[in-house]
């Protein structure tokens, strides 16, 4: 049987670090502040100029070398992001011309924190299926150019930064590897809970004065109800992962969490009952990416090593939408 593996990772963040202390020089908070409530340390800003798509390259050509094919062999790419270069078209189609790719089929996916869970989960569709031999998946975001750096925006700007992660996803006849399994969740009732109105369709003109006056330029989160419907529905998923397909949490060498706040991985964890060294983190050096934080730290785990061939690996994550959901792998 014919399972899908990625066969090849990669990441980027761009140059400049932007610390705790940073951003206290434009909004009442303070390194302490940011870190008890995140965890988040630092993160990285694009330069102005700079999109999501011009860090998705950097990422991806890294994944294809570390596949070792060349970038002529990617049959389909699937990008996803909550930052797209413009509105419209999809920012798929201006990495695809970066890439100097042509002809191959591009898709973009907007589910946000859980997009590179979602954007996996359909390549290895694409690739069990024999339709597509080698799918390159990327999480990309610039979020720094659209946040709101007042006192007024602090609790959504301090989480934030730029990256990117990317992945191909290949196919492979080896039963003891590939993605095991993927459950994918959503609950569009709290849609108003992490949001951004700017695109409101339903305007006509959709852009104002009024709402660039009234900072629908810039995102909104209710903090409290994010954080306490992402632990509950991550401790749901991952226990009915681990009864699916019949593992035990010890069987699993690591957990690959998004990254948006170390208190929610840590309380998920504690109410798993399992050893929170498992929950792997990099959130104190990039903050929350988004689409990006998964592969950009599941690439920092292969580089360092940490990763072996048939290591049991969980990717999940949560957020706007609400949208959640896990891939259980066999590296």
């Amino acid at each position: 049987m014919i399972r899908s593996v990625i066969s090849g990772i990669g990441s980027y963040v761009p140059p400049t670090v932007v610390t705790n202390d940073d951003l206290a020089q434009f909004m009442d908070t303070s390194d302490e502040w940011i870190q008890t409530r995140s965890g988040i340390k630092e993160r990285r800003y694009a330069e102005d100029g700079v999109f999501c798509s011009d860090l998705a390259v950097e990422a991806c050509r890294r994944a294809v070398d570390d596949a070792g094919i060349g970038m002529q062999d990617v049959d389909y790419l699937i990008f996803a992001t909550l930052s797209p270069d413009y509105h419209f078209p999809g920012t798929g189609c201006y990495l695809q011309a970066k890439l100097g790719l042509e002809g191959q089929g591009v898709l973009d996916v907007r589910n946000q924190c859980t997009g590179f869970l979602y954007s996996l989960s359909i390549a290895d569709a694409f690739v069990r299926t024999g339709q597509y031999k080698n799918v390159l998946v990327v999480g990309s975001e610039v979020h720094s150019s659209a946040l709101d750096f007042s006192t007024r925006g602090r609790d959504v700007t301090v989480l934030f930064g730029d990256g990117a992660g990317a992945a191909v996803v290949s196919p492979c006849e080896d039963p003891n590897r590939g993605l095991l399994y993927s459950e994918l969740h959503a609950d569009g009732k709290h849609a108003r809970a992490l949001y951004l109105d700017i695109w409101d369709m339903s305007r006509k003109p959709y852009m104002t004065h009024d709402s660039i006056d009234n900072t629908d330029i810039f995102p909104k989160m209710d903090g409290r109800t994010v954080f306490k419907h992402a632990v509950t529905r991550l401790v749901e998923t991952v226990e009915n992962t681990l009864k699916t397909q019949n593992v035990n949490p010890d069987d699993i060498k690591y957990f690959i969490p998004h990254q948006a706040n170390m208190r929610i991985n840590q309380i998920v964890a504690d109410k798993l009952g399992i050893d929170r060294e498992k929950f792997l983190h990099n959130m104190q050096n990039y903050g929350n990416t988004t689409a990006a934080s998964i592969p950009l730290l599941l690439d920092e785990t292969y580089r360092a090593g940490k990763l072996e061939r048939g290591d049991l690996i969980m990717m999940l994550g949560f957020g706007a939408g609400f949208t959640w959901g896990a891939n259980l792998m066999r590296w």
